[in-house]
């Protein structure tokens, strides 16, 4: 696609702006930019390994979320939910490193699901020791729930972190989980009906 003076991914819009070089940014901008990246890459390489199953994968489509929020930086200091706008840049580069890899989108690698788990014993949840049923069903989430699931169960952060990684709020996050949780519980009985509070079948 064009752009003035060079090309860029516009989605079909022709004619806009290259994006400014970082070095010519001001140094507010600048320093903003730099710290998200430290804020968030952590975060977003353990959510992409989760997703992805591989380093290389998680790492490669990472990159690729920053080096298209540096493009859009300037512009994105203007949105009212900058964080929400970097979290559907990363999902949507996820999305592509699957169809690169010939793969249909999946939530993510069963052993990288059961080793996000293993650590966490202190709730119910958390001691399902069956990951691949927990993993279908997890898969069988709404996207927002998986989310949710996902930030809070694997990777540990507060309903307060997830919330400000994917650019909502706390409360949302919570009922997300609520819900989430509520349909896991369902489905894990329904494939374990002599366990009635949902937990591994041996």
């Amino acid at each position: 696609m064009s752009c003035e003076g060079g090309t860029e991914d516009t989605s079909g819009v022709v004619g806009v702006p290259c994006p400014v070089p970082i070095d010519q940014w001001d140094v507010a901008a600048q320093l903003s930019y730099w710290a998200f990246h430290e804020r968030r890459r952590n975060a977003y390489m353990r959510y992409a390994y989760l997703q992805l199953g591989s380093d290389a994968d998680a790492e490669e489509a990472v990159d690729q979320t920053f080096d298209r929020v540096m493009d859009h930086w300037l512009r994105m200091l203007e949105m009212e939910n900058l964080e929400g706008y970097a979290w559907t840049i990363l999902k949507r580069r996820i999305i592509g490193m699957h169809r690169k890899r010939r793969r249909q989108p999946e939530l993510m690698d069963t052993a990288a699901f059961e080793a996000a788990l293993a650590d966490h014993a202190d709730d119910p949840y958390d001691r399902l020791t069956d990951a691949i049923t927990l993993y279908a069903a997890v898969r069988d989430l709404s996207e927002r729930q998986r989310d949710a699931i996902l930030l809070h169960y694997g990777m540990d952060l507060t309903t307060a972190d997830a919330a400000e990684v994917m650019g909502t709020q706390a409360a949302t996050v919570r009922s997300q989980i609520r819900t989430g949780r509520r349909r896991l519980a369902t489905m894990l009985k329904l494939r374990c009906p002599e366990h009635p509070e949902g937990e591994n079948c041996s």
